[in-house]
This record gives structure tokens, C-alpha cells and sequence, in this order.
């Protein structure tokens, strides 16, 4: 599936605060999904809260890296999540590592006082 079939104008990743902090120094950022599968997960603002509730409900460490598309230097392919996701919903999965040039913005993502985390708005 090619990364034309659908575009936003933001597209975001979960991440620690800490491995955020050394992608800053390095200059990129290289999550493990990267060497085990070939690509760093993304979202779309309206999708975010699905991988966050199955990765990482509860957990306070979190940031909400926004992306600038335009800015990443590898491919952008949107693809099937897990089974569990809307049957039509396509993730964005870019193929190399997150340039720290491409966030445009740093936000801590903080789930509600059960532990999950909203869709946002």
C-alpha cells in the first residue's frame, strides 16, 4: 500500500520522554520496531489512541512527538494495523529512522486516572 492513498498534515509517535531525549542528542530516533520489523510506527492525530492503549496504558513517561511529513527522509507507507483495529484503518509506518529535524513538536501524553488513554480531538 503507497503512502498516496492517504496523507495528513501531522503525523505522530509515542515514545518515551527518555528516548526522546537521546534521539535529540543523536539526531534521530531509532525505536526497536525499526530493526525487528523495518519501520517506526506513526499515527494519525484521530488513531494515536489506539496503539497507546495497547502498548502503553497506564504508563506516565510518554511523549507525543508531532511530525512534520514533508520534513521525514524516508518512505511513508500506510498500512493494516493489528488485528483489533478498524478492519479499514491504514497506520502510517515510515521505512528508516525519525529525523529529530522532522518534530515539530513535544508534548507529554498522560493517559486518564483509569490508565487509558482519549482519542483526540
Amino acid at each position: 500500500m503507497d503512502s498516496v492513498s492517504t496523507h495528513t498534515d501531522v503525523l505522530l509517535h509515542l515514545c518515551a520522554d527518555t528516548d526522546w531525549e537521546r534521539a535529540r542528542v543523536v539526531g534521530e530516533h531509532r525505536p526497536a520496531s525499526l530493526s525487528e520489523v523495518g519501520f517506526v510506527h506513526l499515527s494519525s492525530p484521530e488513531q494515536v489512541h489506539l496503539p497507546a492503549n495497547r502498548l502503553f496504558a497506564g504508563r506516565t513517561d510518554l511523549v507525543l512527538l508531532r511530525i512534520d511529513p514533508a520534513a521525514l527522509t524516508d518512505e511513508v507507507r500506510w498500512e493494516p494495523g493489528v488485528p483489533g483495529d478498524p478492519e479499514s484503518m491504514l497506520f502510517p509506518h515510515l521505512y528508516g529512522p525519525l529525523p529529530a529535524a522532522a518534530v515539530t513538536s513535544v508534548t507529554p501524553y498522560l493517559p486518564s486516572a483509569d490508565g487509558t488513554f482519549a482519542a483526540m480531538d
